[in-house]
């Protein structure tokens, strides 16, 4: 599924796709994955290790007006809007995930962009997650600002980790508690 979403998000920053093309298109993804989940198996990762990934939660997006992205998403596809805060972004909630568009965190910022994508995996328990991400050679983010480096992870909640996928797209892994 990582593979799928960083293809699907490469495609998109590449102008290959549109926003709405990229959308659907992961929404379609995650309701195939949740439809298979069951029959999946139980075991968690490759080999037993790392975790099971569950669902979509969300993909957070600069864009140039988030108002009028915010009514196109609204009207068109009719999700709902929320944490709605009048002036940088909202939450666009469909099923059990969403969609956050933003005005670009710097000013004067003109190409619309990925932020990050968050994935829900099973039985999240952040002490684990975190003891993985270690495992796996990541180093805890000490320098403030939000983009990570290569093989860095930052703390984000009680409930999720952000990390650097091996093509810098920004992955949030988050637990099932997870909501808009």
């Amino acid at each position: 599924m990582e593979s799928v979403i960083a293809k699907l998000l490469q495609d998109f920053e590449q102008g290959r796709m549109n926003r709405r093309q990229l959308i659907q298109t992961i929404a379609l993804t995650a309701t195939a994955v949740a439809a298979g989940g069951a029959s999946a198996g139980a075991a968690q990762g490759q080999g037993g290790h790392g975790f099971k990934a569950v669902a979509v939660n969300h993909i957070s997006f600069e864009v140039k007006d988030y108002a009028r992205t915010r009514d196109f998403y609204s009207d068109l596809l009719g999700m709902k809007v929320m944490a709605d805060d009048g002036k940088r972004q909202c939450e666009l909630v469909f099923g059990q995930s969403f969609i956050i568009p933003r005005n670009p965190f710097q000013a004067g910022a003109e190409t619309p962009k990925v932020d990050h994508f968050a994935i829900t995996i099973a039985d999240w328990n952040k002490d684990q997650v975190e003891d993985e991400l270690k495992r796996r050679g990541f180093k805890k983010k000490t320098s403030k600002g939000f983009g990570l480096g290569p093989m860095e992870y930052r703390p984000d909640t009680e409930n999720s980790f952000h990390v650097s996928d091996p093509d810098g797209f920004d992955l949030q892994i988050s637990g099932e508690g997870m909501k808009p």
